[in-house]
């Protein structure tokens, strides 16, 4: 047999053994892909907040989604500049500006069943609010509210946060509120029990720009 028929034999001979070997390989290790950087202008707006009367805790930008951070944004409509426009089904709340902008806020909404519609307007502001739990909160959840159903004060650990708006329609107190959360990770999200709420940043940079009287649209 020639040198090159034997080189030829011992080829094929050893491919099986040399396939086996590489589908016995393990795979590469998966290396995860950094975080993206914070930007250090988003990392100051929702930092913490110096001269508040309790703590406001800094974001974690790293696990928010960037679309719920405020911004302004193209918003065409007729409601004229001032009025808060919620929608619910993207869960984003607009102050509707000059020029056909607005400023844009992610919140957190109502369960199914649990929201309100229609047009308030804004009769009550309040810093670092009490809050009460509603009869039918308590009716639902009574393991959960029936402790609170005095009130509990305002502060860090208050749900409400560190402002809040209150919704009045024809006079009457809606009891529905567009307030902070000490619950961050909830923006962008149907759980609250109808009120809309915000990231306490931006609940305190909406609390300054809207005066009482203001309209509120909820879509």
């Amino acid at each position: 047999m020639s040198v090159s028929a034997c080189s030829r034999r011992a080829v094929i001979v050893a491919l099986p053994m040399l396939l086996g070997a590489c589908a016995s390989m393990p795979p590469p290790p998966q290396i995860a892909a950094p975080p993206p950087p914070v930007d250090p202008f988003e990392a100051a707006r929702y930092g913490a907040k110096p001269g508040e009367p309790f703590e406001v805790q800094p974001v974690d930008l790293r696990k928010m989604n960037p679309k719920n951070l405020k911004q302004e944004v193209d918003f065409p409509t007729d409601q004229p500049p001032g009025t808060i426009v919620v929608d619910p089904h993207s869960r984003f709340l607009y102050l509707v500006q000059e020029n056909g902008k607005a400023l844009r806020y992610g919140v957190g909404v109502g369960k199914a069943g649990l929201e309100f519609q229609g047009s308030a307007s804004i009769q009550m502001k309040r810093e670092w609010p009490r809050w009460t739990p509603t009869p039918d909160m308590i009716g639902r959840e009574p393991d959960r509210y029936a402790h609170w159903k005095a009130g509990m004060d305002g502060g860090a650990e208050n749900p409400l946060g560190a402002r809040a708006l209150y919704l009045f329609k024809d006079g009457k107190d809606t009891l529905y509120r567009i307030h902070g959360t000490n619950e961050p990770q909830s923006i962008g999200k149907a759980v609250s029990s109808g009120c809309i709420r915000m990231l306490n940043q931006d609940v305190i940079d909406l609390y300054g720009r809207v005066p009482r009287g203001s309209k509120v649209v909820v879509l």
